[in-house]
């Protein structure tokens, strides 16, 4: 029961009336030059053939590539479980795919219906929205959110900072000290890095701006986060150009959101914040009475009559707390992709031609977006100040600080005994030549070390530390 689909009732978006902005419309994005097959790193080949199109084909490379499988071992919330399996990277991102596929499958239906988009590609909208919510958190570091924070704090107020002096470009710097696993993800999705295939995983532009939620650089005036390192802004800059994505009229090298970007951020913030409180119930932080009062806050009593008779039905029939939790946030689920997607054609127009602000979560209203805020303040106030939370964000300030410390060092000394020790555990494509920039030289431990697992992490800070060593000789 708690498995059913957020598809069951498809919503009728036909009888939707896209809205109208006050932006000319003869500045706006088209979805003809949008939707692309193109390849990051590769020539174009019209006559190739294959049974899968081309955005399953990213689907199942980004599915079947070592960096999707480590993100198993890489914390969303939760520490790695024990007795009670939470989600982990990998689990939350399958799961935002699923529904970014029912978010794009609708907005396809809507694109080809009502706006009467003429291009093929159309049809595929579920298929490259699921590529893209697989590949959203695949440059996040070890130990969740956290992780960026250790990396950045590593540079501004820790060791790493005396590398100030050494580097001379703000931009450079600024990735740095403000790192954000959004940036890394189109590094590690599109680099070449030493010994392999120009263009990365070699996936289609219009899967890799689908993930970009921030297209400027770091160190924009009055933006905290953004979408790419200044080693990418040239990638960066060759897609937007293909795509046809347009910059802000007052902000010159501030791009607009490619549109499918707005539905796996929908996707993304539906998922981790029902599924946080699904975890949070099963880990005894949240009692079964509070998890169930969050969910049922996003039925109305009087337009979800329906769906409220059969939630108590189901509520009479099973036992199981935690199937009946499941069965909840499988509704919510529902009502939200059906929401979202009426909320992405009402302003499609605004959408398209750059005007639309914000996120389609926050565009939600009544008793939704109240239920939405709700959760977010349990999350924030709650959840993530739990101890078993806070306890790995401390884990993982020390682990990464250490690693990023010693790895940097070797690097920039590589004749050093020591460092000769270190630099064989780093793999031969995160290697760079001694005549490399420095901050290249800094940027590839940083690959090296955000790639890592939880696990992988924590086993080499200890070797390289000494801790845990068994033998008599070696006894701490």
């Amino acid at each position: 029961m708690g498995q059913i689909g957020h598809n069951a009732k498809m919503p009728n978006f036909t009888t939707q009336t896209a809205f109208r902005s006050q932006r000319s419309m003869s500045q706006t994005m088209n979805w003809e030059q949008l939707l692309s097959t193109k390849r990051t790193g590769q020539a174009v080949r019209p006559d190739e053939h294959h049974d899968r199109t081309q955005f399953q084909r990213d689907y199942d490379r980004l599915i079947f590539s070592s960096p999707f499988r480590r993100m198993q071992d890489k914390t969303q919330v939760f520490p790695l479980p024990g007795s009670i399996f939470v989600h982990n990277r990998l689990t939350h991102s399958l799961e935002v795919a699923s529904v970014g596929r029912s978010l794009g499958s609708n907005i396809s239906r809507f694109l080809k219906e009502t706006i009467k988009v003429a291009t093929p590609l159309v049809d595929e909208l579920g298929s490259v929205t699921a590529a893209a919510c697989l590949a959203h958190d695949m440059g996040n570091p070890p130990f969740g959110h956290n992780g960026e924070k250790a990396i950045s704090h590593f540079f501004r107020n820790g060791d790493g900072r005396h590398y100030r002096d050494l580097i001379n470009d703000d931009h450079v710097w600024n990735d740095l000290v403000d790192f954000e696993g959004n940036a890394n993800a189109l590094r590690l999705l599109t680099h070449k890095f030493a010994g392999r295939r120009a263009g990365g995983f070699a996936l289609t532009y219009t899967t890799i701006a689908s993930i970009v939620k921030y297209p400027y650089p770091s160190g924009t005036a009055g933006r905290k986060k953004y979408g790419f390192f200044q080693s990418e802004k040239e990638t960066w800059l060759g897609i937007a150009s293909q795509l046809g994505l347009m910059e802000e009229t007052d902000n010159p090298g501030i791009f607009v959101r490619h549109p499918l970007v707005y539905l796996v951020e929908a996707a993304d913030d539906i998922c981790y914040q029902l599924m946080d409180i699904e975890d949070a119930h099963k880990l005894g932080i949240l009692s079964t009475e509070e998890t169930r009062a969050l969910l049922m806050a996003f039925f109305d009593t009087d337009a979800d009559r329906e769906q409220i008779r059969r939630i108590h039905e189901v509520s009479n029939e099973v036992t199981d707390t935690n199937e009946l939790i499941a069965f909840l946030r499988a509704w919510v689920i529902g009502k939200l992709v059906d929401k979202c997607s009426h909320i992405f054609c009402d302003n499609h127009d605004a959408i398209l031609n750059g005007s639309f602000t914000g996120s389609l979560i926050k565009k939600l209203e009544g008793h939704t977006a109240a239920a939405m805020q709700k959760c977010v303040d349990t999350g924030l106030h709650t959840i993530y100040k739990h101890p078993s939370v806070v306890e790995i964000e401390i884990a993982g300030f020390k682990i990464l600080g250490s690693l990023l410390k010693e790895f940097t060092n070797a690097v920039m000394h590589p004749g050093d005994y020591y460092s000769g020790l270190l630099l064989p555990f780093i793999p031969e494509q995160y290697r760079v030549d001694q005549q490399a920039p420095l901050h290249h030289k800094i940027q590839t431990v940083i690959d090296f070390i955000s790639g890592m697992t939880d696990v992988y992490a924590l086993d080499l800070y200890r070797k390289i530390n000494g801790i845990g060593l068994t033998d008599k000789r070696f006894k701490l």
